[in-house]
């Protein structure tokens, strides 16, 4: 039996994996491309098993909870034009501000978290653009592979946070739901990357966001497709 733990480095809340990351995690266990729906917060610094499900789907379980699913999917965004990577490092200057950041240690956009530790990654909105946020990213010698590229799990998590800001422009709560992301290359460490994310629709709490990632000539090294929801406000909790 298969198994992860994901290190308490790689937060998204506090107490819980960043989204992105644990999503790209499981989906290296799994054949082709899948989409991954995360059912409960995933712990950190336990291991959590993989199980086999029906249809070609794995679970990925703590205990007797089913943390999070995977199941087979196909991935139809097609990335925007990439914006050039002073145009993303100007699009970053107007990121939120970081005291309405709901989870300020998050190891995608979390503006506590050092350099080199976290990943830094303060997608703001592209004035050419509606709805679309983008940001510079250059990674760094610690996402490496071992083969001086990046890790694949840390592109998923580098194409994650950016879609919440696409989909909350007023920085309100939202938890990811359901992401799908493919690699096209994994980019070098030390390499100047451009990551765009944008919204595709939105209905009720739902929120459904792509996001790209690009090299510093404008050519797409990933993509991916995410599904954010917002939190049932306590009333509405039968």
């Amino acid at each position: 039996m298969k198994s992860l733990v994901v290190a308490p480095r790689f937060c998204g809340p506090p107490a819980s994996a960043n989204g992105g990351y644990i999503a790209g995690l499981f989906a290296s266990i799994a054949s082709g491309t899948v989409a991954v729906r995360l059912l409960k917060p995933p712990p950190l610094a336990v291991e959590l098993q993989v199980h086999e499900a029906a249809g070609g789907s794995l679970e990925l379980r703590h205990g007797d909870e089913v943390v999070a699913l995977a199941s087979p999917a196909t991935l139809d965004v097609v990335p925007p034009a990439a914006p050039t990577y002073l145009e993303a490092l100007s699009a970053s200057t107007h990121h939120t501000d970081p005291a309405a950041n709901p989870f300020p240690t998050c190891f995608v956009c979390g503006p506590q978290r050092a350099r080199g530790d976290g990943l830094r990654i303060f997608a703001g909105p592209l004035p050419r653009e509606p709805r679309t946020v983008a940001a510079p990213w250059t990674p760094d010698a610690s996402l490496d592979q071992g083969d001086g590229k990046v890790r694949a799990e840390f592109m998923w998590a580098a194409l994650d946070c950016p879609g919440y800001f696409a989909a909350s422009a007023d920085s309100r709560l939202m938890l990811l739901g359901e992401f799908t992301a493919h690699v096209d290359r994994r980019v070098h460490v030390d390499e100047r990357c451009i990551i765009v994310a944008w919204s595709i629709a939105s209905s009720g709490r739902k929120h459904v966001v792509g996001s790209a990632l690009y090299d510093d000539n404008g050519e797409p090294c990933a993509r991916a497709r995410a599904v954010w929801i917002e939190p049932r406000a306590p009333a509405e909790k039968s």
